[in-house]
């Protein structure tokens, strides 16, 4: 293995929406890259990019400098981490980086379990969809001591801006947060486009208000214009994936003593919507599940599907 202070040779495992891109920033850097996925058309993929495929899941560790780990959940990591410790893949000195939306808790967990090998575990996980890792500008929330952050921050610098939220588990825990009050502006905002445009305003207006007064959000600026109005619904991130986030926050707000009746209530509607819809829902689509509720209107103009309106051509 290089010397331990640099790292240059990057295990990458789930090479899905943003693995894929996220692998092909690293190697446009100059890192080696080894990749794996459990589907083998991903691996074929991040080869024809430049990366040497993994065999198998222990390859992506064996002499590497850091793994990478961007998966859907916690029990999902940690059972990589264990299949590698059962295989005597994480070498003394190698750094996990967990970029998953995973448990902090779990996450602290994990790390004092490694650390008696020798191998530490920094979370990571990211803010900005699919266009932010093709673009390499996620925001990127870790959780490390100084030492283990300087050792990483060029692996993430090359992902994004890192911003540090404190020791381990740190990351996980501002990323759950942060998506649960995405998800609540979110559901505030198709709430409000649909009593609007019930109402008979036009909803490309809307929206224009909205970005230029204090309702301005993530949902109203992104979210709607580009995946909803359009009708594409495809930004890259699950529907369920987001309701695990939101419950892992609440779980941390119940943990520490916190009242957060209207997380608890949000999670309570994106569970509704998440049966309603189809499994692999994206996220954005709580706002055709909100249209669906509205009841017939009594001579009052509908809402105009999406696609339609001011803002097409």
């Amino acid at each position: 293995m290089s010397d331990p202070a640099q790292i240059r040779r990057v295990g990458f495992v789930g090479l899905g929406n943003m693995g894929g891109p996220m692998v092909a920033r690293l190697l446009g850097d100059g890192f080696e890259v080894v990749a794996y996925d459990t589907a083998p058309a991903a691996i074929e993929r991040a080869v024809e990019g430049g990366a040497v495929g993994a065999n198998a899941l222990e390859d992506a560790a064996r002499g590497t400098d850091a793994i990478v780990l961007m998966l859907p959940n916690s029990a999902i990591v940690t059972a990589v981490v264990e299949q590698l410790r059962s295989a005597g893949a994480l070498a003394e000195g190698l750094v996990v980086i967990d970029m998953s939306s995973s448990e902090p808790q779990r996450t602290r967990e994990l790390a004092a379990e490694l650390a008696q090998s020798g191998v530490a575990l920094v979370d990571a996980p990211v803010s900005g969809g699919v266009r932010g890792a093709v673009g390499g500008k996620l925001t990127i929330m870790v959780g490390a001591d100084d030492e283990q952050l300087a050792r990483v921050r060029p692996v993430l610098e090359s992902l994004g801006t890192v911003r540090h939220a404190g020791a381990v588990g740190a990351g996980h825990a501002i990323k759950a947060l942060n998506n649960l009050l995405s998800a609540s502006h979110l559901l505030a905002t198709a709430e409000a486009m649909a009593a609007g445009t019930r109402f008979g305003l036009d909803p490309d207006v809307m929206l224009a208000v909205f970005n230029g007064s204090s309702g301005k959000s993530g949902s109203t600026e992104n979210k709607y214009p580009n995946f909803i109005r359009t009708g594409r619904y495809d930004s890259g991130f699950g529907l369920r994936l987001m309701l695990k986030d939101m419950r892992i926050a609440t779980s941390l707000a119940e943990q520490e003593g916190v009242p957060a009746r209207l997380g608890v209530e949000a999670v309570e509607l994106w569970s509704e919507a998440a049966e309603s819809l189809e499994p692999t829902a994206d996220h954005t689509e709580i706002a055709r599940w909100i249209d669906q509720l509205v009841p017939p209107s009594d001579g009052i103009t509908a809402p105009p599907p999406p696609g339609t309106g001011p803002m097409t051509s």
